[in-house]
């Protein structure tokens, strides 16, 4: 089973070599949700806080200024605890 990993505080050197700062932008207000990544996704935390609970898995909290990766294919349940605003990178 893979498993979610953050990055906390990347250097500003890395996220320019990541290219973070063209990637799109997801924004999702405080509340609840169940989650299927179809695709591997890479995310860079702009603002906010989110309890992302892998199906069988331990929680992760995420804040700003985490660079975190989801592997594909993981469920999980999303709790948004101040609203969240991120910059995302989709791939397999």
């Amino acid at each position: 089973m893979d498993f979610i990993t953050v990055e906390h505080n990347p250097s500003p050197m890395k996220l320019e070599v990541l290219n973070v700062d063209i990637w799109p932008i997801w924004t999702h207000e405080v509340g609840q949700f169940d989650w299927h990544y179809d695709t591997k996704e890479m995310c860079y935390i702009l603002e906010g806080e989110v309890v992302v609970t892998p199906v069988d898995g331990e929680p992760v909290t995420l804040k700003e200024r985490d660079l975190v990766n989801f592997p594909k294919g993981m469920d999980c349940s999303w709790d948004i605890r101040s609203p969240i605003r991120k910059h995302y990178l989709l791939g397999d």
